[in-house]
């Protein structure tokens, strides 16, 4: 199914690409994203660099990643069967701007935390 970008828009309630941006964005698919920028992982090295999920979420995550055709699972003859999860070049192309926005996001760490710090202050009671 081929259709032009022109066709999609984010903000409405019903459109596809709002279903992806929230796999892209959301808890854990970013940093999936950023964990296999490195290069193929196995479900196990994922959870271990993905502080704080669980299998399910894990799991969950990357069928619908794999789904969007944003990374690709790639299973090794042999037994015992070996798993691994790579990032296909549109995965690449989405997390090479995600990992921007997370450089960006560090710089602008110091501003953001006084921020916080001004805006407790005025809001404490």
């Amino acid at each position: 199914m081929s259709t032009s970008p022109t066709e999609f828009q984010v903000t409405a309630k019903d459109c596809d690409s709002r279903v992806v941006l929230d796999h892209v964005t959301d808890r854990w698919g970013t940093l999936i994203l950023l964990v296999l920028h490195e290069g193929p992982k196995r479900f196990s090295e994922i959870r271990r660099a993905v502080e704080g999920i669980n299998e399910k979420a894990l799991a969950q995550n990357l069928r619908q990643l794999e789904r969007d055709g944003i990374l690709a699972r790639l299973a090794s003859d042999g037994y015992p069967s070996r798993v691994e999860y790579r990032l296909t070049d549109l995965g690449r192309t989405i997390e090479g701007r995600l990992r921007d926005l997370v450089l960006d996001l560090y710089e602008s760490m110091p501003a953001i935390l006084d921020a916080h710090v001004e805006y407790d202050a005025r809001h404490s009671s």
